[in-house]
Formats: structure tokens, sequence, C-alpha cells
């Protein structure tokens, strides 16, 4: 594998993780909206609905979860008379999800204007509900094409290791000379773009 690629290939799984990360804090998200939700049906204070969700959450994903460390550090932030509005824009600006931010703006905005947090809560959670289930459709419907995608990024590197290691210098002429070089390096461009652009296809944005 050429120097570039092994530089290359640890950024694209860092973005891939990534994404893998932040996807599973917004289905977690979605699940936490309604448990608080559930909580303030049944006449508890919002504060207390959030410490509450902390031992539901941590049932359904575990004390480790990236949502059970946000509720934690929300209910810590309350106890320290830190306003419940203030916490959540924290946690939305850190996480850089929208439907994290647009539920910390609504909920804000619900909080100054006296408005009905129980209804609002129910409301927003229903609609990033309705939007996970849309993008996990999208996603299993795309499946197949993404195992591929993933097959053709590295079947490329896997030929050269191939040809490494069954005909040793077979492939020297393409890194000592200044042809091969550039070949390889236009050849790696070509395979970094395709990637990029296979990427943005598969990337449906609901």
């Amino acid at each position: 594998m050429t120097p570039p690629a092994l530089i290359a290939f640890p950024l694209m799984r860092r973005k891939a993780l990534k994404e893998k990360r932040l996807w599973e804090l917004t289905v977690q998200f979605k699940e936490a909206i309604w448990i608080v939700s559930g909580f303030l049906s049944a006449g508890m204070s919002v504060e207390n609905a959030f410490e509450m969700s902390v031992p539901e959450l941590m049932k359904l994903y575990g004390r480790e979860a990236m949502i059970v460390k946000e509720f934690q550090a929300i209910v810590r932030g309350v106890k320290l008379n830190k306003p419940v509005e203030a916490m959540l824009n924290d946690f939305a600006r850190r996480s850089s999800l929208p439907d994290i931010r647009n539920f910390a703006e609504v909920f804000s905005i619900a909080k100054r204007s006296g408005g009905s947090l129980k209804d609002i809560i129910e409301r927003t959670g229903r609609i990033i509900r309705d939007k996970t289930a849309v993008t996990e459709e999208i996603k299993n419907m795309t499946a197949s094409k993404r195992y591929e995608q993933n097959i053709m990024n590295i079947l490329p590197f896997g030929i050269i290791i191939y040809i490494n290691m069954t005909s040793n210098g077979f492939l020297d002429v393409m890194y000592e000379s200044f042809t091969g070089r550039l070949i390889m390096t236009v050849c790696l461009m070509l395979i970094a773009g395709s990637y990029i652009i296979s990427q943005k296809i598969l990337d449906i944005k609901v």
C-alpha cells in the first residue's frame, strides 16, 4: 500500500466511525425524549423528568452509552442551579446534531414563553422519531450498495498487496521512477475521488 493510502485510509475510517457514533447518538436521543415525555405526562417537573430518565436509559443502552453520559451531565448541571435549557444548548453545541440543536432551541423558547413543555417535547419527539424511521429505512434500502461500495474501495489496495506478496519486486518500478510515482498518485486520486462521489450519492439526507 502506498504511503498516501496509508494516510488516507485512517482518515476515511475515522470519518466513518464519527458518522456511526453520531447516528447512534441520534437514535438514543430519540428514545430519551420519549422517556422524558413519559415522566412529564406523569406530572413530574422537567428537572425530575431528566433525572429519572437516566436509570431508564442505562437499562436500554448501558452505563457507558453516550446519551447516558450526556443526561448525567445535564442532571449534574441542574443540581448546580444551572438551567436545563442552558445544559441542553451545551449538549447541542458539542454534539453538532441538527435534531438536538433544534430541540434545544424549541425547549428554550418554550421555557421563556411559558409554553407547555410536555406538548412541545411530545411533538418534537414525534418529529425526530418519524425522521429517524425514514432514515433507517433508507439505510436498509441502500445497505447492499454500501457493501458493494466498501468492497470496491478496498479492492485496489488488496490487489496491490496481493501482487507484492506473490511477485516481490514486480511493482518496484511504480515507486522508484518518476513516471511510476505519477501514475500511482493519479490512481490514488481517482480512487479517493470515486470514494467521495459514492459517499455523496449514498448519503441521503432527510
